[in-house]
């Protein structure tokens, strides 16, 4: 089993996040703050016109879409949702534009990428 997910890692081009995903650094990440205040953070860092490109933002369904523009291509949609007062969950998915059907890991570096730059402006909740 452990294999066929470290394959399925490398040879795919779309990864997300998930409540019990088998990658640790993929398992949804809980942050202590109100649901408007991680939109508002994340409509921040993706509004780096440089890297992202903002395709879509969606307050009532806490979703926010935006293309990758710098180095490989790739399509994100970052989901919050707040599961109860100051405890907020963010999750990402990535898919990596390329010719191949594969990314070598890519979209899971984006969203390890990702959290990283949220936990630098939100306090992490560390999982239980």
């Amino acid at each position: 089993m452990a294999i066929r997910n470290t394959l399925s890692k490398y040879f795919n081009n779309h990864a997300e996040s998930s409540e019990k995903h088998w990658d640790s650094s993929l398992q949804t990440h809980y942050y202590k703050t109100s649901k408007d205040k991680a939109m508002r953070m994340l409509e921040n860092m993706f509004s780096n016109p440089q890297v992202y490109a903002v395709n879509s933002i969606s307050q009532e369904h806490g979703e926010i879409s935006a293309y990758i523009k710098k180095g490989k291509k790739a399509f994100i949609v970052a989901t919050v949702i707040m599961v109860k007062p100051y405890q907020t969950a963010i999750d990402f998915s990535v898919t990596t534009e390329s010719a191949l059907p594969f990314d070598f890991g890519y979209s899971t570096k984006v969203i390890q990428n990702l959290y990283g730059q949220v936990t630098k402006e939100l306090t992490l909740i560390p999982n239980k």
